[in-house]
């Protein structure tokens, strides 16, 4: 069945090409279609187009289909084009005339972009969730290892000290900028195109305040050419925030990796987080990191896919966008399983001490022994060269009291900045 049946057959070639992988996609979006034909079929009755027994028909059977939704019993054969043929068609079947009055004042169109919305306002509201679970326990982290110093390092050359209190709150931080991104997408998103049909309104007088409310948008896309131009820039827009948290997950996981490695061993894994070699039988690989980091540079991929596909397309709807559901909806579930795994896996990371007792840590210090310098009056730019002419000829002494005292420069007052800030954005 299609929407736009006329009698007129088309070639099997040609549907298999056009509809693609859109059924298998569309199940991902049938809970939200039918949520958007409830509050259509309410509006419809508000305004007189079909009549309050129709709508509570209506309403009633899509309450059922919901049901199936949920248990898994709903899907799109291949006899159907899309999820919307296939809602139709069951309301067709069922309710007779009744459900043939569904798709009054609105087009498949506006449908998939009111689908589309809803879904990604819910899987924004889950990323947030997830990042703010994945904040804590890397502040838990902090908080434990506060005080554990760690060599800091520059273009791969030791630097600084720092700690791993410093280490796992720099990336709970970071996730706070995610954070923002994500809230900014959300409000791209949260908006009700529903009424802007074909993309040019509709001449029946129907309430788009009403869908509004009713389908929980902050508000409703005025302009129906815009609502449709949102097609492929909401997509964008989450791809984007997706792609910031990516970001953060794939350097954590590099970082993991590299202070795993034998040259540096920072960190361990315990066994069971980690894999073997099928012929060394010594090897523990950070396979988990090092797959979160693939997935994750691969998402980084998406906002530019998305851009490719829909940058030189003019207003009006075409059916390239169909396409963005197949680079979008699968990262969304990679980003899901990145976050979930990160979150399984960070609680067991097991920091070694005393790191910095090796000798090649002690050039950590020279900021501390220039410091030192300057507080007892010289020059900064004199103490620099002092320093470094005592490291040029070979007598410099690392300050001891600093390489055992020295804190790394996390506080608990720091710490406790980062969470309210975190609080904050999360509840923008």
């Amino acid at each position: 069945m299609k929407l736009w049946e006329k009698g007129i057959p088309t070639d099997k070639k040609i549907e298999q090409f056009t509809v693609g992988n859109d059924r298998e996609l569309d199940l991902v979006l049938a809970k939200y279609d039918v949520i958007g034909s409830i509050a259509h079929a309410k509006m419809l009755a508000s305004v007189g187009l079909v009549t309050s027994t129709e709508a509570d028909l209506l309403v009633n059977a899509l309450n059922e289909m919901l049901s199936d939704i949920s248990n898994g019993e709903f899907k799109i054969e291949d006899n159907f084009e899309d999820v919307h043929s296939k809602v139709e068609y069951l309301l067709t079947s069922k309710l007779g005339d009744a459900g043939k009055k569904i798709h009054t004042a609105r087009s498949r169109n506006d449908q998939v972009l009111v689908d589309v919305n809803l879904y990604l306002k819910d899987v924004v509201i889950a990323f947030k969730e997830q990042v703010k679970i994945l904040f804590d326990l890397l502040i838990a982290s902090a908080e434990k290892h506060q005080n554990i110093l760690l060599p800091g390092y520059t273009h791969l050359q030791i630097a600084m000290p720092s700690s791993f209190g410093m280490w796992f709150s720099a990336y709970a931080e970071t996730l706070i900028d995610d954070i923002t991104v994500l809230n900014a997408a959300l409000k791209v998103v949260d908006q009700n195109p529903l009424g802007s049909a074909a993309g040019y309104g509709s001449s029946f007088p129907i309430n788009r305040t009403f869908t509004t409310q009713e389908l929980g948008f902050e508000t409703l896309k005025f302009n129906s050419v815009a609502a449709q131009m949102s097609r492929g820039k909401s997509e964008k827009t989450i791809a984007f925030a997706m792609s910031s948290v990516a970001a953060t997950l794939s350097k954590f996981s590099m970082d993991v990796c590299l202070y795993m490695s034998q040259n540096f061993n920072f960190l361990s894994l315990p066994s069971h987080l980690t894999s073997g070699s099928s012929i060394m039988p010594h090897k523990k690989n950070p396979d988990v990191f090092e797959l979160i980091r693939g997935k994750c540079n691969k998402i980084q991929a998406l906002p530019y896919e998305i851009t490719l596909i829909t940058n030189n397309l003019p207003s009006g709807y075409h059916r390239d966008l169909q396409l963005l559901k197949e680079g979008l909806f699968p990262a969304i579930e990679n980003l899901k399983a990145c976050l979930d795994i990160a979150i399984f896996a960070i609680k067991d990371i097991q920091v070694k001490e005393h790191i910095l007792d090796d000798k090649k840590y002690d050039y950590l210090f020279t900021v501390d022994a220039l410091n030192e310098l300057v507080v007892a009056g010289i020059p900064f730019r004199d103490a620099y060269k002092t320093v470094a002419k005592q490291l040029e000829n070979g007598t410099f002494q690392s300050p001891k009291a600093t390489k055992h005292t020295h804190k790394g420069s996390i506080n608990n007052l720091c710490l406790e900045e980062i969470k309210l800030k975190m609080n904050k954005a999360f509840d923008n």
